[in-house]
Protein backbone atom coordinates (compact mmCIF):
# COMPACT_ATOMS: atom_id res chain seq x y z
CA UNK A 1 0.00 0.00 0.00
CA UNK A 2 1.31 3.42 -0.89
CA UNK A 3 -1.13 5.34 1.33
CA UNK A 4 -2.99 4.94 4.60
CA UNK A 5 -5.66 2.23 4.16
CA UNK A 6 -8.61 4.12 5.62
CA UNK A 7 -10.25 6.43 3.06
CA UNK A 8 -13.77 7.00 4.35
CA UNK A 9 -15.99 6.20 7.29
CA UNK A 10 -19.71 6.19 7.91
CA UNK A 11 -21.41 6.44 11.29
CA UNK A 12 -24.97 5.15 11.10
CA UNK A 13 -27.53 7.04 13.17
CA UNK A 14 -31.27 7.03 13.83
CA UNK A 15 -31.81 10.70 14.74
CA UNK A 16 -29.80 12.78 12.26
CA UNK A 17 -30.60 16.13 13.89
CA UNK A 18 -29.36 14.91 17.26
CA UNK A 19 -26.26 13.18 15.81
CA UNK A 20 -25.31 16.20 13.71
CA UNK A 21 -25.65 18.52 16.71
CA UNK A 22 -23.57 16.15 18.87
CA UNK A 23 -20.59 15.87 16.50
CA UNK A 24 -20.66 19.58 15.63
CA UNK A 25 -20.66 20.47 19.35
CA UNK A 26 -17.88 18.05 20.33
CA UNK A 27 -15.49 18.82 17.45
CA UNK A 28 -16.55 22.45 16.75
CA UNK A 29 -17.10 21.79 13.04
CA UNK A 30 -19.96 22.24 10.59
CA UNK A 31 -21.10 19.15 8.71
CA UNK A 32 -22.11 19.52 5.06
CA UNK A 33 -25.09 17.71 3.55
CA UNK A 34 -24.25 15.33 0.70
CA UNK A 35 -26.85 14.59 -1.94
CA UNK A 36 -27.53 10.88 -2.17
CA UNK A 37 -30.65 8.94 -3.17
CA UNK A 38 -32.41 6.86 -0.52
CA UNK A 39 -30.28 8.04 2.41
CA UNK A 40 -29.39 11.15 4.36
CA UNK A 41 -25.70 12.00 4.67
CA UNK A 42 -23.86 14.80 6.45
CA UNK A 43 -20.08 14.88 5.83
CA UNK A 44 -17.32 15.95 8.15
CA UNK A 45 -15.00 18.64 6.73
CA UNK A 46 -12.89 17.26 3.88
CA UNK A 47 -9.59 18.38 2.40
CA UNK A 48 -8.88 16.17 -0.61
CA UNK A 49 -5.25 17.33 -0.87
CA UNK A 50 -4.44 16.44 2.76
CA UNK A 51 -3.66 13.09 4.39
CA UNK A 52 -6.24 11.24 6.45
CA UNK A 53 -9.79 10.06 5.97
CA UNK A 54 -13.08 11.86 6.11
CA UNK A 55 -16.56 10.45 6.40
CA UNK A 56 -20.19 11.12 7.12
CA UNK A 57 -23.12 10.55 9.41
CA UNK A 58 -25.61 8.35 7.55
CA UNK A 59 -29.29 7.60 8.10
CA UNK A 60 -30.50 4.75 5.91
CA UNK A 61 -33.56 2.57 6.22
CA UNK A 62 -32.65 -0.83 7.63
CA UNK A 63 -29.21 0.16 8.98
CA UNK A 64 -29.20 0.19 12.77
CA UNK A 65 -26.89 2.31 14.88
CA UNK A 66 -24.85 1.38 17.93
CA UNK A 67 -23.51 -1.97 18.96
CA UNK A 68 -21.11 -2.24 16.04
CA UNK A 69 -17.54 -3.46 16.26
CA UNK A 70 -15.94 -0.60 14.31
CA UNK A 71 -14.33 2.30 16.15
CA UNK A 72 -13.41 5.47 14.33
CA UNK A 73 -10.64 7.56 15.90
CA UNK A 74 -10.77 11.32 15.37
CA UNK A 75 -7.50 13.23 15.56
CA UNK A 76 -6.99 15.96 18.15
CA UNK A 77 -4.31 18.18 19.67
CA UNK A 78 -5.40 17.07 23.16
CA UNK A 79 -8.20 14.51 23.35
CA UNK A 80 -9.22 15.71 26.82
CA UNK A 81 -10.50 18.96 25.28
CA UNK A 82 -13.12 17.28 23.08
CA UNK A 83 -13.88 14.71 25.78
CA UNK A 84 -14.91 17.51 28.12
CA UNK A 85 -17.62 18.54 25.62
CA UNK A 86 -19.11 15.07 25.14
CA UNK A 87 -21.53 14.87 28.12
CA UNK A 88 -23.05 18.31 27.46
CA UNK A 89 -23.54 17.35 23.80
CA UNK A 90 -25.54 14.24 24.76
CA UNK A 91 -22.90 11.50 24.69
CA UNK A 92 -21.08 9.63 27.42
CA UNK A 93 -17.48 8.77 28.17
CA UNK A 94 -16.53 5.08 28.20
CA UNK A 95 -12.80 5.55 29.01
CA UNK A 96 -11.34 8.85 30.12
CA UNK A 97 -8.09 10.04 28.57
CA UNK A 98 -5.54 7.25 28.89
CA UNK A 99 -2.00 6.69 27.72
CA UNK A 100 -1.25 4.25 24.93
CA UNK A 101 2.49 4.55 25.57
CA UNK A 102 4.66 6.04 22.84
CA UNK A 103 1.59 6.25 20.57
CA UNK A 104 -0.07 9.03 22.56
CA UNK A 105 -3.43 9.14 24.32
CA UNK A 106 -7.01 8.13 23.59
CA UNK A 107 -10.53 8.71 24.88
CA UNK A 108 -13.35 6.27 24.12
CA UNK A 109 -16.92 7.56 24.15
CA UNK A 110 -20.45 6.87 22.93
CA UNK A 111 -22.47 9.26 20.78
CA UNK A 112 -26.23 9.68 21.44
CA UNK A 113 -27.01 6.80 19.01
CA UNK A 114 -24.84 4.35 20.97
CA UNK A 115 -21.92 4.36 18.50
CA UNK A 116 -18.54 4.07 20.21
CA UNK A 117 -15.82 6.33 18.81
CA UNK A 118 -12.34 7.31 19.84
CA UNK A 119 -10.31 10.50 20.00
CA UNK A 120 -6.52 10.28 19.64
CA UNK A 121 -3.83 12.84 20.49
CA UNK A 122 -0.11 12.84 21.15
CA UNK A 123 -0.43 14.98 24.29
Amino acid sequence: MSANPVRWFEIYVQDMHRAKAFYEAVFLVKLEQLTSPDLEMWAFPMHMEKAGASGALVKMEGCPSGGNSTIIYFGSDDCAVEAARIPAAGGRIFKDKMSIGPYGFIVLAFDPDGNMFGIHSMK
